[in-house]
């Protein structure tokens, strides 16, 4: 529900979910406090996204270089993510959302593909909002797998390679994972880090960007109204001029 001062909303917001570890620290716990605690804040912005129109809302939970940190941090992580998609799935279905995981699953072990698998059919029917959670995911590896379907297919078809390699930028755009998604419109990152991170590299061309000093765990519905509204003021031009 836009209000006087927003006077547009983002199609699909995009969250880069960072300073967990550092939350906890301050806090004299251990790293993954702060990724329970981080869980809450995706509850939050869910129900922000929601009651404020956006009809995509992604996160970066767990990028492909995130396999590099210690196992018992990545086993835990992990573990979180079947706990709590296990708990959130009925009340996201109840709501309307649709739940999607896009990444390199190859990577994730049977457990979680196979509740992911679960949640996403249980929810692929909602519209309201779209929840997508990109896990062991980069930008680089979308792009390389991309152009890996695009040589198979040419391989496949070579009375269709004059067609397959002419087709242009929105061509390529669906041998992406994100295929069918709109691309984000505006992306936050929360810690004061300012880096996409290998994050939605193609994707985010035209994003407007937004780096808030506030950790993850801390960011909850007033701090997602907060970048609305900085992006209801923004003037994209996509390279034009008005």
């Amino acid at each position: 529900m836009m209000t006087e001062t927003m006077t547009k909303v983002p199609v699909h917001v995009s969250m880069i979910m960072d300073g967990n570890g550092r939350w906890a620290k301050e806090r004299g716990k251990e790293r993954v406090f702060g990724h329970y605690e981080g869980v809450e804040s995706v509850r939050a912005c869910v129900e922000a996204a929601v009651e404020n129109g956006v009809k995509y809302l992604s996160i970066y939970a767990f990028s492909e270089e995130n396999w590099n940190r210690p196992q018992e941090e990545v086993t835990a992580l992990m573990g979180l993510m079947v706990k709590a998609m296990a708990a959130e799935m009925k009340k996201l279905d109840r709501n309307g959302v649709r739940f999607m995981v896009i990444g390199n699953r190859d990577r994730l072990g049977d457990s979680l593909n196979r509740t992911i698998d679960e949640c996403m059919e249980m929810t692929a029917h909602n519209d309201t909002l779209t929840l997508i959670v990109f896990l062991s995911y980069s930008g680089k590896w979308d792009i390389l797998q991309a152009a890996q379907k695009m040589a198979a297919e040419i391989a496949e078809h070579p009375e269709r390679k004059d067609d397959i390699m002419s087709m242009g930028v929105e061509g390529f755009d669906r041998y992406l994972a994100t295929a069918g998604i709109p691309d984000p419109d505006l992306i936050v990152r929360t810690s004061g880090e300012c880096r996409l991170s290998n994050y939605l590299l193609w994707q985010g061309a035209y994003s407007e960007l937004l780096f808030v000093d506030t950790l993850w765990p801390d960011f909850r519905k007033d701090e997602f109204r907060a970048a609305l509204e900085y992006y209801s003021k923004r003037d994209r031009r996509y390279g034009k001029v008005k």
